[in-house]
């Protein structure tokens, strides 16, 4: 499956711009002594989170992407994908599990479903 194929989902890139900044702001404070360096680990973690977590669909799986690892979910397990109450898309798997998909919100599930090639029914109302 070539990269065209693949329907990416990212959190907003505001949240990566805000980590720069608070990396820029925990500069004075990191170096002021040796050991409050690791106060620059917090804003490059939300930086390489904010650039990597998220959700890849294509015709094969699924891949959940988070700060570190990604778990992968083919197709067939996933018996349904529907919105929690607070608007975000989760998938339900044939064992029951329920996967909450990273940057992927209740609006974004037709394109979600047309990564599978498959078309979404019309609608009777």
């Amino acid at each position: 499956m070539s990269r065209a194929d693949t329907v990416r989902f990212r959190y907003n890139q505001a949240i990566l711009v805000a980590a720069l900044v608070a990396f820029l702001g925990a500069l004075p404070l990191a170096t002021a002594r040796w050991w409050l360096l690791w106060v620059l680990l917090v804003p490059l973690a939300v930086a390489v989170w904010a650039w990597r977590a998220g959700t890849d669909a294509d015709a094969r799986e699924l891949r959940l992407r988070a700060l570190v690892g990604q778990r992968r979910v083919p197709w067939a397990r996933v018996a349904e994908l529907a919105a929690d109450p607070r608007g975000r898309a989760v998938a339900r798997l044939d064992n029951g599990e329920t996967l909450m998909l990273p940057a992927v919100r209740a609006a974004d599930l037709p394109r979600l479903v047309s990564a599978t090639g498959q078309e979404l029914p019309e609608s009777a109302g």
